[in-house]
Parts: structure tokens; C-alpha cells; sequence
């Protein structure tokens, strides 16, 4: 398991049976993405958990690594934590 996806994991309190739904549009999701991607001007540092979003592939395949579309992963991303997991300062 890659660390990024050991991190998406502990911090909602999934484990690897966990149905995950996609952030986007709730199918299941098969990938832990980042929204902004290290070539695309994304943190040098570790992994952190507000630059990390599950997916579905479709979603994955139309939305991810674009960028007219990473302000809205964003959104939806913090979103999504502040529902469902810890809080978010």
C-alpha cells in the first residue's frame, strides 16, 4: 500500500474492506488521487491529507490532473473532510 493511500485511510477510519465512495460523485472509489499533483506545482513536503481525494475512475480519467478543475476538487475535498472526517482549521 502506497503511504499517501495508508494516510487517506487512517485519517477517515477506513481500513482496506471500507467501502470508499468517490468525493465527486459517490460511486466506489478505486483510487486515492492527488489534486495537485507534484508536476503541477503541488508541496515538495510529504503527503498531506487536504491534497488527497478518493475517486472513482471516471472521475479519475475526467477530472484529475486538470487544471480548470482543481479548485473545484479542492472545494468538494474540504467539503468531504469537513463531513466526514476530523475537522479542518
Amino acid at each position: 500500500m502506497k503511504p499517501y493511500t495508508k494516510l487517506y485511510l487512517d485519517y477517515f477510519g477506513y481500513d482496506t474492506s471500507s467501502f470508499i465512495s468517490c468525493e465527486v460523485c459517490g460511486a466506489k472509489a478505486v483510487d486515492i488521487n492527488h489534486i495537485q499533483c507534484r508536476g503541477m506545482g503541488g508541496t515538495k513536503k510529504k503527503d498531506v491529507i487536504e491534497n488527497l481525494m478518493a475517486m472513482c475512475r471516471k472521475c479519475h480519467l475526467e477530472l484529475a490532473d486538470r487544471k480548470q478543475y482543481m479548485d473545484l476538487l479542492k472545494t468538494v475535498h474540504l467539503k468531504y473532510m469537513k463531513y466526514n472526517g476530523k475537522n479542518v482549521v
